[in-house]
């Protein structure tokens, strides 16, 4: 095979932003930033913004649009009942 030519396939620890939930799998990803693991292996670090342990899919749990806090929360806020009279 040709030297080079291949990505750096190796183990990346992957952790979940929202709940800090950490897995160890094989990734081609490119990272800046390492981990110490439990075991003294520093691995590659990959932040995520959520995974199977904090995606409402997964978990069985839903979150309401309008509770979420979001923009629908400030839009209420801002204009309440008039955006629907009109």
């Amino acid at each position: 095979m040709k030297e080079g030519i291949h990505p750096n396939y190796r183990d990346v620890c992957f952790v979940d932003l929202s709940n800090g939930f950490k897995f160890v799998t094989r990734s081609c990803v490119a990272t800046r930033e390492t981990t110490k693991m439990d075991d003294g292996r520093e691995l590659p670090l990959f932040k995520l913004d959520t995974s199977s342990e904090s995606h409402p899919f997964y978990t069985g749990t839903q979150k309401s649009v309008s509770d979420m806090g979001g923009r629908v929360d400030k839009f209420l806020k801002k204009f309440g009942n008039k955006a629907a009279a009109k």
